[in-house]
């Protein structure tokens, strides 16, 4: 496998590349990293181009050779510039470069999936990375970033998704502007909070549901919550009187795509 050799960490393209770890970086290019070849080569298998494939010298595999292809350029570096560019010790030995990608909110069909959903003001982009591979797992339509989110293309939050961010619709809105979007949405929206009464397991979820998640810290605004025709509970039986939000998310993520199925299949 071979690419125009740079070894210079000073080389431009190596600190246009670097600056995708800073959230500026990507906002004014509109470009994030993606790292491993497992991810790049799942990118390249839906449809997605590299705009830059980085890889180092000991970086052999037919799925490197498909990316390479499809890449619009293709760098040989060395095992300095890829720690570099990843801040790792141990950095992966194939890099990728991509456009973002977000689909406006009014573009989303919810009749294209039964589960869909919502998080407002999500901080943590491990959390985010995880929600999306979940959603991706799951089936759900997409995944729809209401406020002041992380970022869905930080470096963190690309590797928590394993390459699902290149499968699942991300959507991002103002408050404003999904409360006015909500208006239309044809089936159920359900919320968790601590004072819901009803079990998740036990709720009448309608086709579509939209899944309505708060911020880690302090869950949903009273604004979003009212926007919910149902609230629900997860259960919490020993000392911890909460869960962390990617796997809360995952829990009501299943408990509707699987009612939903079951309620088809009768």
């Amino acid at each position: 496998m071979t690419g125009k050799a740079i070894t210079s960490l000073a080389n431009p393209t190596v600190k246009a590349v670097r600056a995708l770890s800073a959230r500026k970086g990507r906002q004014e290019s509109g470009l994030f990293l993606a790292e491993g070849l497992k991810i790049v080569a799942e990118a390249v298998a839906a449809g997605a181009t590299p705009q830059i494939l980085l890889h180092g010298p000991d970086a052999a595999h037919p799925l490197l050779q498909e990316a390479a292809r499809a890449a619009r350029q293709t760098l040989l570096v060395t095992p300095a510039i890829l720690a570099k560019i990843t801040r790792r010790d141990n950095p992966q030995t194939v890099l990728g470069v991509f456009e973002q990608a977000f689909t406006p909110l009014a573009a989303l069909d919810p009749r294209a999936a039964r589960c869909w959903v919502a998080l407002e003001a999500v901080r943590d982009p491990g959390n985010l990375g995880t929600i999306i591979r979940t959603a991706d797992a799951a089936g759900c339509g997409g995944v729809i970033l209401v406020g002041a989110c992380c970022d869905p293309f930080s470096v963190e939050a690309v590797r928590a998704t394993m390459g699902s961010i290149f499968a699942v619709r991300i959507a991002r809105a103002s408050v404003e502007a999904f409360v006015a979007w909500r208006g239309g949405w044809p089936g159920g929206v359900v919320g968790t909070l601590l004072t819901a009464t009803e079990d998740f397991r036990a709720a009448p979820y309608r086709d579509p549901t939209l899944i309505l998640m708060g911020n880690e810290q302090v869950g949903l605004s009273a604004g979003l919550a009212a926007l919910c025709d149902t609230w629900v509970k997860i259960p919490m039986r020993g000392r911890a009187d909460s869960l962390n939000l990617a796997v809360a998310t995952g829990i009501m993520i299943y408990a509707v795509t699987e009612r939903l199925a079951a309620v088809v299949h009768r």
